[in-house]
């Protein structure tokens, strides 16, 4: 006999069919598979007490805080742990509950679809000349060499903008940021570039937006978060997806001791009201793409936090876009200037993609269709 622990966590399915287990029985294996953690905050003690009973009734658990049992506190936080077939089960048992676990209830069966993506690569070309990273700044020709680069080297998407949004970036007239991008976006269009890979435009100008889907672009990368309809229009009128990035303050002021309550929370509410509204002026879900914006108006633990627990934006069923490529947060961890931050970016955007990350917006298109290449065949995908 020999015995040895496995990751499987991945490949479950794989797993269990490569030990001949009934069809049937692998659906249902499967699902028990794997251990969901939800933090549950500002719960009101009677529904902790009553979650508790019925996670334990079912072969799941939920860890309270001292004094629950006795109501010694109004509300509390807690941690539910269940697999995907309990949390079906707990989802029914909490429906039928007091106390507000309805709402906790509805909450938890979003996360119970596949939504899953295959990762994609997304190249940055910058049209200007004060980007953080210079290695990023091609203009004119150049732009358009990089282009076939990027997309020989593998690139899926190729995001392009003229203004930076780097901290303290100077304010850039919209009729400049045309003029910076206008030639790129020409020939992107006569020599039907869009043909070979989806073109982002990186602004929330609508001159520019629209200059840019007319020319065969693809996608709008909002850094604003779709605070304008102007954008949202154009994004319906052209069927343009729509990149929602979050941002606390503007590139101006974003990191001037950025503070939050609850960074996940507050940013989960964020595409919350933001998707509705794209919704109610009929941008559907699916053309949404969603970036939690690490490094605008966020300190290292927040960018560390939503790193590490991105996997709950899939709930919202919209792609979820990661952009981390050679950002000081790095540097914070390990002293690193700009141009030696690739190994860094690397270890940060795998761990993204293991969390369901779908769309990597990086600087260094070659070295990350490499990595992610290897770290599919690893995980059997």
């Amino acid at each position: 006999m020999k015995l040895y622990k496995i990751d499987a966590s991945e490949n479950q399915k794989e797993l269990l069919e490569g030990l001949n287990v009934d069809s049937g029985g692998v659906s249902i294996i499967s699902n028990k598979m794997n251990i969901m953690t939800f933090l549950i905050r500002d719960l009101r003690t009677p529904a902790a007490n009553i979650l508790k009973q019925d996670a334990l009734s079912i072969g799941a658990e939920v860890a309270n805080p001292r004094g629950v049992i006795t109501c010694e506190m109004e509300y509390c936080n807690v941690l539910l742990m269940v697999t995907h077939s309990q949390l079906r089960k707990i989802i029914k048992k909490a429906l039928a509950q007091p106390f507000g676990l309805k709402a906790v209830a509805n909450e938890l069966a979003k996360f119970t679809k596949s939504n899953k993506f295959q990762p994609r690569i997304m190249g940055i070309i910058n049209a200007n000349s004060d980007s953080f990273f210079a290695g990023s700044r091609f203009l004119r020709d150049e732009a358009i060499k990089q282009i076939h680069k990027m997309i020989y080297d593998g690139a899926d998407v190729v995001d392009i903008g003229a203004v930076s949004s780097r901290p303290n970036a100077s304010i850039v007239s919209a009729d400049t940021e045309l003029e910076r991008i206008k030639d790129i976006c020409d020939t992107i269009k006569d020599e039907t570039l869009y043909e070979k890979a989806i073109f982002s435009i990186d602004s929330y100008t609508p001159s520019v937006v629209e200059y840019a889907l007319k020319s065969g672009f693809g996608i709008i990368n909002d850094i604003t978060g779709a605070s304008s309809d102007e954008i949202i229009n154009l994004a319906v009128k052209y069927n343009a997806k729509l990149c929602i990035m979050h941002m606390q303050g503007t590139p101006q002021t974003m990191q001037a001791n950025p503070h939050y309550d609850d960074v996940m929370s507050e940013i989960s509410d964020f595409f919350d009201e933001k998707i509705a509204k794209c919704e109610a002026l009929g941008l559907s879900r699916e053309n949404i793409i969603l970036d939690v914006g690490i490094g605008f108006g966020k300190s290292l633990e927040h960018n560390l936090v939503l790193i590490k627990n991105l996997a709950h934006f899939r709930h919202f069923g919209c792609e979820v876009l990661i952009g981390a490529s050679r950002k000081s947060m790095i540097d914070k961890i390990i002293p690193a200037v700009t141009e030696d931050r690739l190994s860094g970016t690397l270890a940060i955007h795998l761990k993204a993609v293991e969390n369901g990350a779908s769309i990597i917006r990086c600087h260094d298109v070659r070295e990350h269709k490499q990595a992610i290449t290897v770290w599919q065949a690893i995980q059997g995908v």
